[in-house]
């Protein structure tokens, strides 16, 4: 054995590791290799354990306390530890998104030549999302031993409130799509959830911005419910929210032509 073997065997093992070695993905980019149903799962899981966050931490806290601003404190602050968790455990295996108007904008760049998620990926993501909105309802009023499914009473439909959906989804959008556009996605679950904990303050509508969220908050007559006759038009802010949010990240991350017309190594 010569004195240069043991270099070149260290790095080939150098070079294997490397080789294996992949960035996780996150909200925005979606793991091809991840079988389908894996995904569907974790989008589920996911949303449902999302809205048993939202819904029983806003239990706990009406149980607790009638400071309406203790409670939206307590609500925001599990929202924001949940989410992270969340993103960082799911992220690896389906992007992470629990919410239809990421997929929705993931789908839309996918069609103009970006990464994302493809139709058939559309149509499993969505309704997994919106099924596991529903089901974390049910297991926080279950777990708080409320009824199982008590429509929301909590009406939300005045203009400013939906002017706050608007303003809710587009900054997530951007903020998840320019991570995206800027190669730094390995922020998102720190970066996500920080912003939706911000949100709930600075938004008038306490920040949903996302469909299957709003659609499982419905079902559940607490703190933070909504009640179904708010769902569409919420639900419609939303879409407008990220139709805006993705129209900024095409402005504010505007690639020059030279970076547009180079390959991808």
């Amino acid at each position: 054995m010569t004195a240069t073997e043991p270099a070149a065997s260290d790095a080939i093992a150098a070079d294997a590791i490397a080789a294996d070695t992949s960035p996780q993905p996150a909200p925005g980019a979606t793991p091809p290799r991840t079988p389908l149903v894996a995904r569907a799962a974790a989008e589920l899981v996911g949303t449902a354990a999302l809205v048993a966050v939202v819904v029983g931490s806003g239990i706990q806290a009406t149980q607790l306390t009638d400071d309406v601003a203790l409670q939206l404190l307590a609500n925001s602050t599990a929202t924001v530890f949940g989410l992270g968790v969340l993103i960082a455990l799911f992220g690896p295996v389906s992007g992470a998104h629990f919410n239809p108007a990421v997929t929705l904008a993931e789908w839309w760049t996918a069609r103009r030549g970006g990464a994302g998620v493809t139709a058939r990926e559309l149509a499993v993501y969505v309704p997994s999302q919106v099924l596991g909105a529903i089901a974390g309802a049910v297991l926080a009023a279950s777990m708080f031993g409320e009824p199982l499914v008590k429509w929301s009473t909590h009406d939300r439909s005045a203009g400013n409130l939906l002017l706050g959906e608007v303003v809710a989804t587009a900054g997530l959008i951007l903020l998840i799509f320019g991570l995206a556009r800027t190669d730094r996605l390995r922020f998102a679950p720190v970066a996500v959830a920080s912003y939706i904990g911000a949100a709930y303050w600075f938004t008038s509508s306490t920040s949903f911005a996302n469909p299957a969220v709003t659609i499982g908050r419905a079902f559940t007559d607490t703190f933070a419910g909504i009640a179904p006759a708010s769902v569409p038009a919420f639900i419609a802010m939303q879409l407008v929210g990220a139709v805006v949010g993705l129209a900024l990240v095409a402005v504010v991350f505007m690639r020059s032509k030279s970076d547009a017309q180079t390959p991808a190594a």
